[in-house]
């Protein structure tokens, strides 16, 4: 088995392409993944980004708040779970009404209806932030969400659009993988040319 951990924050659509590739990959190359959250938010609030970007950083804050304090109460295997109900409405679905995602996700995992209450309360501010910066820290602070660290060698991204699936995800793993873990790479660059694509 490969130990691979992936920081996300659930409101990050690259987080989310990328994670789903990950999923595609794990059964064929024997990856046992930690999922930790990462926040936008928090990566965020001390720079300069537009109004209207800010604007969205609350709604982002409160689905961190929520996947950290289940990952508290219910321990970690909860946080993927979890994820994958909320990703599949935010991103999939399309959905804005962060009440009603909050409550069909905990539904769907068989959560107590009242975590909910988790979305609007720092009571796990500590752990959040803790969990942002184990990941952060392991690439610099000029990025951002998804972090995958390999056996401990940690690179942001990939972003990725669409999903690679099948022979292409595993080719392309093996390739990031090959690279990240030259102690000397840093950076392999270009612009984005297209918007998420959600299968």
């Amino acid at each position: 088995m490969t130990d691979v951990d992936f920081w996300f924050d659930p409101s990050c659509p690259w987080a989310w392409m990328t994670s789903r590739w990950v999923d595609e990959v794990a059964p064929h190359r024997e990856l046992n993944v930690t999922w930790h959250i990462m926040s936008l938010y928090v990566l965020n609030e001390d720079k300069n980004v537009s109004e209207s970007y800010r604007k969205s950083l609350p709604r982002t804050l409160r689905y961190a708040r929520l996947v950290t304090a289940v990952g508290e109460v219910e321990g970690q295997q909860a946080v993927k779970p979890l994820y994958d109900a909320l990703g599949t409405r935010i991103h999939n679905g399309h959905r804005k009404d962060v009440d009603e995602v909050i409550a069909e996700a905990l539904a769907e995992r068989g959560l107590p209806a009242d975590y909910s209450r988790y979305a609007d309360s720092d009571e796990f501010d500590t752990a959040l932030r803790a969990s942002h910066s184990d990941g952060i820290d392991r690439v610099g602070q000029d990025v951002g969400t998804p972090v995958i660290a390999v056996d401990g060698t940690a690179f942001f991204g990939p972003v990725l659009s669409p999903t690679p699936r099948g022979e292409q995800a595993l080719k392309l793993w093996d390739g990031v993988v090959a690279a990240s873990s030259y102690d000397g790479f840093f950076e392999l660059k270009r612009s984005r040319t297209r918007d998420p694509i959600f299968d």
